[in-house]
């Protein structure tokens, strides 16, 4: 499938929209890593959030203050989770479990 050509208008737009979604991406990981938000809050607002929605769950864990690579595998491989899901992907027992082994 060939990707469609842009109007160098259209291209900027959808640069600009790309930009905006990774400083969003990036403001929330912080938030995380500096503990004014929990993972557990963040994923009861993956479905209507777009910015969390789209975010690989294994990025919000990785911001978790305490959690590295091996830790965060683990976690995933234990609920059952896939390392290239995201967020609003998740189903309400995957949810549930991964908060489950966070506590």
């Amino acid at each position: 499938m060939a990707l469609p050509t842009l109007t160098p208008e259209q291209r900027a737009e959808a640069l600009a929209k790309a930009a905006e979604a990774r400083k969003a991406r990036s403001e929330l990981l912080a938030s995380i890593k500096a503990g004014k938000t929990t993972i557990d809050k963040v994923l009861a607002k993956a479905k209507e959030d777009k910015t969390i929605g789209k975010t690989k769950v294994k990025q919000l864990l990785m911001a978790v203050p305490g959690l590295g690579a091996v830790k965060v595998s683990a976690l995933l491989e234990k609920a059952g989770i896939d390392a290239e899901r995201r967020a609003a992907g998740l189903g309400d027992r995957q949810r549930g479990a991964l908060i489950d082994a966070l506590k």
